[in-house]
């Protein structure tokens, strides 16, 4: 969530927190032992409350906690299918730009907070010849209100609309000189000025920079084993790691924290860990991960059943 970058300072996040796992901090909805079908996103609106994008179960939809970690209500008009989404403000108020895998009509949904759908974009907004197959995986307003949308399981190009809806350009791709494979999601990066772009490239184990035109800037860093999204506070950044586990990096692009990274590869890059051998604090494919405005951490999985797991910074 843009807002957190911002207004976060730098001093808060000077040196690298200590965490621990919060154990059992969600509370499932009534009568459910699991979330449902994990394979979305998370983030956090300005009041502190979380939202979650489920594809599966008798709760699909996005699903609305509380900072406590109570489940609150499905957000009204929400779909199955928003595999990535960010909560943005706009004139003092939360808006949420969600894009929609594998639906046959719609790229963009842009909604409040209480549901009403304020814009939708139809695939048919996208020129034919610039392509008429897609799966959208990530979507997310720009600081001048063009509304950008990642196409990340198919041609790793990145669509931008303007904040009506309007097709204006596309960016990215798997050529020269961005070479991208599984461009999985973004963020818009407000750590520099002029604010950058970072893409998780997740098949090629790496992030990289783009700027506002969508021109390549580099890799911001090597080596992160599938990076699935990424979010900011102050000076970090959090990644959520296919490959299991949570890592921080700084604005340099060094490592400073790994949270939760499990040691049997057989429980990562898969959904199928049943939750009779999840562990506690112990990851097995992080999917989403979002900062709240304390610094906290908090990502859910791509599971069959649905999991999220939370970090505390401590207190000194």
């Amino acid at each position: 969530m843009k807002t957190i970058a911002i207004l976060a300072t730098a001093a808060t996040l000077a040196s690298a927190h200590e965490y621990h796992h919060h154990e059992g901090w969600l509370k499932t909805p009534e009568g459910l032992e699991h979330i449902g079908n994990s394979h979305g996103e998370i983030d956090v609106d300005s009041a502190g409350n979380f939202y979650v994008s489920v594809v599966g179960g008798e709760k699909s939809g996005i699903q609305v906690y509380s900072p406590e970690g109570k489940y609150l209500r499905n957000l009204p008009n929400a779909r199955n299918n928003h595999h990535g989404f960010t909560i943005v403000q706009e004139d003092g108020k939360d808006v949420i730009y969600a894009a929609c895998l594998g639906d046959s009509q719609t790229a963009v949904l842009k909604l409040d907070l209480e549901g009403k759908v304020l814009l939708e974009i139809p695939l048919s907004a996208i020129p034919k010849e610039v392509g008429e197959k897609f799966a959208l995986t990530h979507a997310d307003a720009a600081p001048n209100g063009d509304i950008w949308v990642i196409d990340g399981y198919r041609s790793d190009r990145i669509f931008i609309f303007d904040k009506d809806g309007k097709y204006k350009s596309v960016v990215g791709g798997k050529k020269e000189p961005y070479l991208f494979s599984t461009a999985h999601k973004f963020g818009f990066d407000h750590r520099y000025d002029p604010v950058r772009v970072l893409v998780c490239d997740r098949s090629k184990d790496r992030l990289v920079h783009l700027d506002l035109d969508g021109k390549m800037i580099g890799e911001f860093a090597k080596g992160v084993a599938r990076p699935c999204n990424v979010d900011f506070h102050g000076d970090q950044v959090c990644v959520a790691q296919l490959a299991s586990g949570v890592s921080i990096f700084d604005k340099e692009g060094k490592l400073v924290k790994r949270l939760g990274a499990s040691d049997n590869p057989k429980e990562f890059n898969t959904n199928n860990v049943a939750p009779q051998k999840w562990r506690s604090g112990i990851t097995t494919s992080p999917h989403g991960a979002t900062f709240d405005q304390d610094g906290n951490v908090v990502t859910t999985e791509w599971n069959k059943w649905g999991r999220i797991l939370r970090w505390d910074v401590k207190e000194d």
